[in-house]
Parts: structure tokens; C-alpha cells; sequence
């Protein structure tokens, strides 16, 4: 404590990040500051801290600091260093459930709407995400009924136009394949879908009661039951329109409660001037204000600038919140307008984020409880159980699959205080091993990634504990390569499958933990994780090898047109059950070639 005491008075007032450590150099929290000195110093002298704040100083043992050149600067330090090291008592969001969104390039001529779960930053406009009872699928259909914007997503050439499909006969599509209707046309078409899709929803409303009306009188009936059917899901949305706010609005409404302890954020999304539904979040932390607590959330939830809102609105003060528009603007030049609301509709959404806050707060603490069991004490329990060197804060588990020595892979998954980190997960391709050998292949695999620890540790961090799938064998394969580059300081284990032994070196005798001891099932948990990511891995490498194959037996089918086919229908199962029309639907192939194909693929049924 006396070292502490120290380091404190030679504290600099610039701003920059402090890091905690814990008796074994853990890095245990990450913070950054406008005051180095101020604000570290608080920690130790200030009386009022919540039990979180005062349970982590008790296990600071130690603490760096790295100087910034401005605040921004180090708000994006401390961004780095949290997702890097992972300090168990930061904010720390793991993936949650992914909404679907609308996506269209409007770079490509003839532009189509998909449906996607990823945003990423290709240019490409996005729109949702879609939840709260409202159907994606059933916007799409809005969209290809209303306006014929096409379904398919096939390259167009303009110069050579092809047979319309069935699309186009239900009015589904304008059919720009055919020449049908032409590229400026087809724009203006998908600019009226976008400002549908942006919160103008009257004239699309009276486009399909007018269609629903014409196909009615000529008695089309089946048309018009679509057309109310695009009706009803149309009211839908406009029942979620918030009447009192601009409905050009983009907004995420975030509230912040904690007891303490256990820590909830509610967050609900506006977009287009509608509600369309909220996500709850919980967790512990140590932040050491609510507004400290928001904006590392925040920082923490739009980390890829993605789904970034025009509006961040909230009922308390969030930390810096000029720091976070200033970095976002720097960052992805999105300028967001960070708000404390105290009247107003935008008033009311806040309270109702706090009401929603509150209650799942309730409700999560038995969770977090549980989750905090099979995860940091599980962690700790196992640390003591197996007499390891180090609390097994990250720990990797390998696994080989195979048939018959063929398409062999590797897989490498890791845990962060027992919860799977899934941006961090491997694989690997076996290269240099002839047939079904576990051993050898085990050994490649280990052999290149420590390879990678001392070339490129910032991808590869060091590990404190690895986890072999597999009994003695691989245990003592595993430990050659260990010894090879002298590795004393990672603790290395296998799980045995069938009685779900647990192997250390130097012990011949397993080690078995009872079936509902939470460390055993945590091991069971991260090796199956291992075991599920190595045969999904093997499973594509053999479908992929699968497609060539049968693509390379069928008669005049070159290279060009393989790879247009897969494209087009994504893999062979696609392109086993398509008709002969949708396969001349494909650039480059003709009448005779979707004759060839589907004789070929068609031919032992």
C-alpha cells in the first residue's frame, strides 16, 4: 500500500488512461480520465463509492498509467485496451441477439433489397433493425409487391437480356432482366421504396389499396388478398409511429440503473420516427458514476460505428457525452447528438427506458448470480482444483476433425472468464500430416500457434490455460511441443471425452470432478464449443470439395460458369433443386448447358 501511496503523488494532471492490476498483474479495470491525478485519486481517498467500486480497490494491488495527447485520444485508448484485455470489472457486452436488417447497394445497376443480420461498411444503405412484432419478410414483400423492385439477386446485364421468371407474371418484379423497364426507371422505383423504408409510409399506402383495387376488378383475387395482406402489415408499422416526434427521428434511448452491485441498461430504438422495440442489458461493473457507466456502454455498444443513431437520448448526464460526439465524428464522421432530456416526448421515452431498466434489474440479479457460478468462480474454483500457475482468465481448447485422415482441421475456441469470446476463435488447416493421425495434427496446430504468440501476440495472446479435447495421448503430444519452445508459464490440460477425465502433466491418474461440479461443466462447455466449431469447419471444407467435384464431371462447364453457378445458388443443394428455367437464369449459361447441368445432377434419380 505504501507503493501506492507513492505512485499517487506523482500522478501528472494531463489526460489519459489508468489501468488496475491485481495481486497477480491481472489487469482488473481500465478508466480514462481529463485529470490523471483527480481522477485516480478518487478511488483511494474519496468515502463515497458503491460496494462494486470499493470490492475492486481492495484487489488493486497496482496501477499504470498512459499519458494522452487529448481526451479523444484517450477515449479511444481505453476503448482498445477494454475489448484487448477484457477487465472483469469494466463494462463488458457480450453479443447479444442480432435483429435482421434491409440492405441494398445502390452502386450495382439494377440494386435489390436483401435481408442480413450483419451492417457492415461497404457502402450499402441499411434499414432497421426489424423486431417488435413487425416482419422483415413482410416489409420485403411490401417492397417487391408495391414497387416491383426485384427479389432475385442475380447480375444483370443490360446488353443481354433474359426470359423474365415467375416474378414478374405475380407482380413481384418490373423484370429489368428482360428490358422490361429501364435503369432510370428502375431507380426511381427504389428511391420511392426508400422513403417508405425511411418513414414515408402514406404514398406507399395508396399505392397498394390502388393495385388492390385494380386487381379486384379484374377479378384477380388472389392478388388482391396480397395486397390487404401488405395492407394489414402496413398498419402494423404505422401503429408504432411515435405521433409527437419528427418522423425523420433516428434515436437510441439508453437508461442506466444499478444497485450497487448488479447493473442493468435499457436500450430503446426509434427509427423513422417509430418505436420499434428495446434490448436489455446486464451485468456487473465498477464504473464509478451512472454517467460513467453510459458511456462505456456506449462507447462499447456502437465499437464498429455501424448502427450509430442521429440521437443518443438519455434522463441523467452521460460522462464526457462532448468526448463521445467529438470521437464518433473523428472516428466514423457520424455526427450524433448526445442528449439529457427533462420534457417532452423525448422525456417520456426516457422514463420509459428507466421503467424497463428497473424491472429487468429484478429480474437479472438471480441470473447474473448464476452466470457469475458457472463463469469467474468456476474459473477460480478450478484454478484451485487443478493446482494450476494461474487463474485461468483466458483459456483456449483445440480440437481435430477428420474422416479418414481426409479434409483434417483444427479448431481453436477461447473462453474470457469462462464465457465464449468468439471474435477470438481459430481455425486451422492441416498441412503437413498423412492420414487419420490425432497426434501429429494436434501437434501442427499447437506448433503454429506459438508460433503466433511470439510473432503476432497482439491476434495470439498468451493464454493461461490451454485444453486439450482427448486423454494422455494428446496430452503428451501437446506437452512435446511445449517443451520444444520451452513453455513453463501456460497450464495445459485434456478432457477426456467418455468419463470426461481431466489429464494434467507429470500425473498419470486423472483427475475426476463430480458431474455437477461447475468447473467440470464449464471444461465440458468450452470443449464442446471446441469439438462443434472443428466439424463445421470440416463439414464446408468436404462440401466444397464435394461442389468441384461433381461440378468438374459435367460436360463443358469451365471455370467461368462454376463459379457464376455458385454465386447464383450458394451451394450444391441449390444447384441440384433448381428447374432448367432457373438455371438458364444464370450469366453465361445457355438453353443447351441448363440441359447438360440438370441431366448431369438429375441423372441417378
Amino acid at each position: 500500500m505504501d507503493a501506492l501511496r507513492e505512485k499517487l503523488k506523482h500522478l501528472p494532471d494531463s489526460p489519459g488512461v489508468y489501468v488496475m492490476l491485481d495481486d497477480k498483474g491481472q489487469i482488473i479495470y481500465v478508466g480514462k480520465a481529463k485529470n490523471l491525478k483527480n481522477r485516480v485519486r478518487q478511488y483511494f481517498h474519496s468515502a463515497v463509492k458503491t460496494d462494486k467500486v470499493m470490492a475492486m480497490v481492495s484487489n488493486i494491488a497496482d496501477f499504470y498509467y498512459i499519458i494522452a495527447p487529448t481526451e479523444i485520444d484517450a477515449l479511444s485508448l481505453e476503448n482498445n485496451l477494454i475489448k484487448k484485455h477484457k477487465p472483469r470489472y469494466n463494462i463488458l457486452l457480450k453479443d447479444d441477439k442480432t435483429y435482421p436488417y434491409l440492405k441494398i447497394s445502390l452502386s450495382e445497376p439494377f440494386p435489390t433489397f436483401k435481408i442480413t443480420r450483419k451492417i457492415k461498411k461497404d457502402g450499402a444503405k441499411y434499414f432497421g433493425p426489424f423486431m417488435g412484432g413487425v416482419s422483415v419478410r413482410d416489409v420485403l414483400e411490401i417492397i417487391n409487391l408495391a414497387f416491383g423492385i426485384r427479389p432475385c439477386d442475380k447480375k444483370l446485364n443490360p446488353d443481354k437480356p433474359i426470359k423474365e421468371c415467375l416474378n414478374f407474371h405475380i407482380k413481384k418484379c418490373i423484370a429489368p432482366c428482360n428490358g422490361c423497364v429501364d435503369k432510370d426507371t428502375y431507380m426511381q422505383m427504389v428511391d420511392k421504396a426508400i422513403d417508405f423504408l425511411s418513414g414515408d409510409i402514406s404514398w406507399t399506402e395508396n399505392l397498394l389499396k390502388q393495385k388492390m383495387l385494380d386487381a379486384s376488378e379484374k377479378e384477380e383475387f388472389e392478388l388482391a388478398l396480397k395486397y390487404r395482406d401488405n395492407l394489414n402489415s402496413l398498419e402494423k408499422i404505422k401503429l408504432k409511429r411515435i405521433t409527437s416526434l419528427n418522423k425523420f427521428i433516428n434515436a437510441d434511448v439508453i437508461a442506466y440503473k444499478s444497485n450497487g452491485i448488479y447493473s442493468t441498461i435499457s436500450l430503446l430504438i426509434v427509427r423513422s420516427g417509430r418505436m420499434l422495440g428495446g434490448k436489455n442489458f446486464a451485468f456487473e461493473s465498477a464504473v464509478y458514476s451512472d454517467g460513467e457507466a453510459l458511456n462505456q456502454f456506449i462507447l462499447q455498444y456502437y465499437k464498429d460505428g455501424v448502427e450509430l443513431p442521429d440521437e443518443i437520448i438519455s434522463g441523467i448526464e452521460i460522462a464526457d457525452a462532448d468526448i463521445l460526439t467529438d470521437y464518433f465524428k473523428k472516428q466514423f464522421n457520424k455526427s450524433v447528438n448526445i442528449l439529457q432530456v427533462k420534457q417532452g416526448v423525448r422525456r417520456q421515452l426516457a422514463d420509459m427506458a428507466e421503467v424497463n431498466a428497473t424491472e429487468h434489474l429484478e429480474t437479472a440479479v438471480d441470473k447474473i448470480k448464476h452466470k457469475n457460478d458457472m463463469t469467474i468462480s468456476a474459473c477460480k474454483a478450478l484454478q484451485e482444483k487443478l493446482n494450476l500457475k494461474n487463474y485461468p482468465k483466458r483459456m483456449e481448447c483445440y480440437d481435430i476433425s477428420n474422416i479418414s485422415g481426409v479434409d483434417k482441421v483444427g479448431s481453436m475456441v477461447v473462453f474470457n472468464d469462462g464465457e465464449p469470446d468468439f471474435d477470438s476463435y481459430r481455425r486451422f488447416k492441416i498441412k503437413t500430416v498423412e492420414g487419420a493421425d490425432d497426434y501429429k495434427s494436434h501437434q501442427e496446430m499447437m506448433t503454429r500457434r506459438l508460433e503466433r504468440l511470439a510473432t503476432d501476440s497482439d491476434k495470439f495472446p498468451k493464454p493461461d490455460l490451454i485444453i486439450i479435447d482427448g486423454g494422455k495421448g494428446q496430452l503428451s503430444a501437446i506437452k512435446e511441443v511445449f517443451d520444444k519452445f520451452n513453455i513453463t508459464d501456460i497450464d495445459l490440460i485434456a478432457l477426456a471425452e467418455r468419463e470426461e477425465e481431466i489429464f494434467v502433466p507429470f500425473n498419470s491418474q486423472p483427475i475426476v470432478l463430480e458431474r455437477r461440479d461447475y468447473c467440470l461443466k464449464m471444461l465440458i462447455r468450452i470443449r464442446d464449443e471446441a469439438h462443434r466449431f472443428a466439424i463445421n469447419y470440416h463439414r464446408k471444407l468436404r462440401g466444397k470439395r464435394a461442389l468441384s467435384s461433381v461440378l468438374d464431371s459435367i460436360k463443358g462447364l469451365g471455370k467461368v460458369r462454376k463459379k457464376a453457378l455458385l454465386e447464383h445458388f450458394k451451394d450444391l443443394s441449390g444447384i441440384t433443386l433448381a428447374t432448367k428455367e432457373q438455371l438458364r437464369q444464370v450469366e453465361g449459361i445457355g438453353e443447351k448447358q441448363a440441359d447438360i447441368i440438370f441431366d448431369a445432377l438429375h441423372s441417378k434419380d
